[in-house]
């Protein structure tokens, strides 16, 4: 039920509600906004702006009279310059009067002095709970939530410092934390009072831009944890829309202050956003909410106030949440292919959409529009050819819906880059693979085989594409130079196409990759823009290279002569098949020492070298390859963790949840072999439960909608208990014995998966 929150002789808040809803929405660029001048009479809750007249001239909504006056035009003389004005030009105006009396009328009023501190204010409560008094708690609250001006005289560190940087709010953190969390203790009386303040504070005009003050305002009230309730949502989502709308420069004060929020209070933020969202999407009591059509600006509101929190947190230098969480799995049930179509069709227009926002959609949705995306290209590329071949007279053969790969076991690599090469124009449509001299229909299991096979042995060491460090436990673009780099396209179409055809590759790169392969061309009009060419730092070497990022951190930190003891100069070195060979990191390198003045430079441009330019012929070639597949307005969605999840799976196990999705052949869950089975895996560790996970299915991931998408198969096999279990990771399956205990089941399982290598034993 909404609170009816009513001062004296005026409308209650419901009331004012529906007259403020008749209101467009609030512009960033409209000239008035909510005052946070003195507090003045006014008639009504409603957020009412300057009245127009019918000859257009404004007028007040509140009249204001001068104590004493009757009328402005029976205006005593009060000094011979005014009383000349006036006779000259019959009007009296606020710059006529003089000092004492404009006074009245000060646009910045002097904050008040408060001065109770934390621990006052805690006494204040133990003292009221003991005694049951709390008057004077309650009059606290509804003074201190009565205007921005209060708030501030409240929690503001200091009354006389304007605090007008991003690094420093000037509030008292610690009050503002011991006041919402003494909140829930008090009466009903006192958190109405608050309630009752926040509207006072929120119905006032603002003329002219936001103080720092009011900014300070902003982000007190929004900590209010009142606000979890749908009860006061109407407030809360006023609260948000002025929020919303606040210019660029505001918006970048209060990311920076949010940032500095403790974990704790800045995930309660964030889940505040998200609950009110989802139960303004889908409210468990709709009568407890205005209807849809009056409240449509709730939603936007909430979500660019959430985009702030995602900016602080992506600004923050250690995330203060990990990306999944500003995730919303409500909108995992909502139409977000319609709200896709229309983002794709306007942009970022001012009609609001949820793909305006991508962090809060889950990497389902996301994955769930990439492949209806990929859908409606693959049906698109198939009409064409067909249409093409009936225009021309030609016979229908039904695989020209398809990409066909046809391929030789012993030439796959070399096959597969001829065929994809010939079906460049197709590589849209549903992939289907065949292998000389077998029979067999490809219904996934053909196409999942072809590429755990191609990716097995384009990624060994002997083949010399990649550099596997195991470090890292990744691998990385071989720097060797060579007049054709084709191999390295092929590499960038499996990537596509996997992601294309919803196939989850057993590849290790760094997340650096995905950050360059989600980079633009630069340079549009360039006939050959360079390309993932991203801005990468340290961190990112220290994911593939270890070793060496620690050595320059170790440059970078040291306090002595960094070029006496160091002796470098900005010329490095690598091995290419065998070779030493020498590059300079700008012209003249190799004459330029490394001093403790242009050392950051030598680090900066050393890690530039490493991750983009001595590569850039290789993925230069792999980021068309990829692209040449998934070229789709859905890729614009991603980051770039998340297009590692849609390659390679989810690094996050859940054995339970594998239990439950299980299916079975020959056996049923109830059968001693299957409850022994489960029983060793839910007790392995992690590292085990990983080759477990790879020894089925061919990767030690978790496709992006969960274990349930595994379709993981346990299946009865007529053979002697001597023998170790088998796989098929072509189907996701796994075939065990009858083992005649659990004892028995644990030793051959563990041999098994521990001695697996791709499709044989070591």
């Amino acid at each position: 039920m909404l609170l009816n929150i009513t001062r004296e002789n005026h409308t209650p808040l419901h009331q004012a509600e529906r007259e403020r809803d008749r209101l467009p929405p609030i512009s960033s660029n409209s000239s008035s906004g909510l005052d946070r001048g003195p507090k003045l009479p006014y008639p009504s809750l409603n957020f009412i702006s300057n009245h127009r007249k019918e000859d257009g001239s404004h007028s007040l909504s509140s009249q204001f009279i001068l104590p004493g006056i009757r009328h402005g035009r029976e205006l005593p003389p009060i000094c011979p310059n005014v009383r000349l004005k006036h006779q000259h030009q019959h009007r009296i105006t606020v710059d006529n009067l003089p000092p004492e009396v404009r006074a009245r009328f000060a646009s910045d009023p002097v904050m008040p002095l408060r001065t109770k501190t934390v621990k006052e204010f805690q006494e204040d409560i133990e003292r009221a709970t003991v005694s049951g008094d709390w008057k004077h708690v309650h009059d606290f609250y509804l003074t201190t939530f009565g205007s921005f001006l209060e708030l501030n005289a409240a929690f503001k560190k200091d009354a006389s410092p304007p605090f007008n940087t991003i690094e420093d709010s000037g509030i008292n953190t610690k009050f503002v934390n011991a006041v919402y969390d003494a909140l829930s203790l008090t009466p009903p009386d006192a958190q109405r009072a608050v309630l009752k303040g926040i509207i006072n504070s929120l119905l006032r005009e603002w003329k002219g831009r936001r103080t720092k003050d009011d900014l300070r305002a902003y982000f007190i009230l929004v900590q209010n944890p009142q606000c979890t309730s749908p009860a006061t949502y109407v407030i809360y989502a006023h609260l948000l829309r002025q929020i919303a709308v606040l210019v660029e420069a505001d918006h970048y004060f209060l990311m920076h202050w949010f940032k500095k929020l403790s974990q704790k209070r800045f995930k309660q933020l964030v889940e505040r956003l998200h609950l009110f969202i989802s139960t303004r999407l889908f409210p468990v009591k709709p009568e407890e909410l205005p209807p849809m059509a009056k409240c449509s600006w709730w939603i936007p509101s909430a979500t660019k106030v959430l985009s702030l929190l995602n900016a602080a947190n992506i600004i923050s230098s250690t995330p203060i949440l990990p990306f999944v969480d500003f995730y919303n799995p409500t909108l995992d049930h909502t139409d977000f292919m319609e709200d896709y179509r229309i983002w794709q069709t306007q942009g970022n227009s001012t009609r609001f959409t949820f793909c305006q926002f991508a962090f809060i959609l889950s990497t389902v949705v996301k994955k769930a529009v990439i492949q209806k995306d990929s859908e409606q290209q693959m049906i698109s590329m198939a009409r064409q050819s067909l249409v093409d071949k009936v225009s021309r007279r030609q016979r229908v053969d039904m695989s020209l819906l398809f990409l066909n790969i046809k391929v030789r076991r012993l030439q796959l690599v070399s096959d597969s880059m001829d065929e994809l090469t010939r079906n460049r124009a197709d590589l849209k449509k549903k992939l289907k693979v065949s292998f000389v001299g077998e029979a067999g229909l490809d219904m996934g299991g053909l196409t999942k085989e072809w590429f755990l096979l191609l990716v097995r042995q384009i990624f060994h060491t002997d083949y010399g594409m990649f550099t596997f460090f195991k470090d890292s436990h990744c691998h990385w673009f071989s720097s060797w130079k060579c007049d054709n780099y084709s191999e390295f396209r092929l590499v960038g179409v499996l990537m596509g196409l996997a992601v294309y055809n919803s196939i989850t590759l057993d590849i290790s790169f760094p997340p650096c990759v995905y950050k360059k392969l989600l980079t633009l061309p630069v340079v549009p009009c360039d006939l050959d823009p360079p390309v993932g060419m991203a801005t990468l730092t340290l961190d990112d070497l220290q994911q593939v290279m270890p070793d060496l990022s620690h050595g320059l951190a170790e440059l970078l930190s040291y306090e002595g002569n960094v070029e006496e003891d160091f002796c470098t100069t900005f010329q490095v070195s690598q091995e290419e098949l065998g070779v030493i060979k020498s590059y300079n990191l700008k012209p003249g390198g190799d004459k330029i020492p490394v001093t403790n003045q242009n050392r950051k430079e030598y680090v900066q441009l050393y890690v530039d070298f490493l991750l983009n330019k001595s590569i850039y012929r290789q993925f230069t070639t792999f980021y068309y390859g990829f692209h040449s597949v998934c070229a789709s307005d859905a890729l614009m969605l991603l980051r770039p963790e998340e297009v590692e999840i849609l390659v390679c799976g989810s690094p996050n196990l859940d054995m339970s949840s594998l239990q439950k999705a299980a299916q079975y052949e020959g056996y049923s869950k109830t059968d001693p072999t299957i409850r022994a089975f489960w029983d060793v895996v839910l007790g392995f560790p992690l590292k085990f439960q990983k080759r477990l996970l790879h020894f089925s299915t061919g990767s030690d991931r978790v496709p992006v909608g969960g274990m349930a998408d595994l379709n993981f198969k346990i299946s009865k096999i007529d053979a002697s208990t001597d023998w170790l279990p088998i796989s098929h990771t072509c189907f996701n399956q796994i075939c065990l014995p009858p083992y005649k205990n659990k004892k028995e089941l644990k030793q051959k399982l563990t041999i098994a998966i521990s001695n697996a290598e791709g499709f044989g034993l070591e």
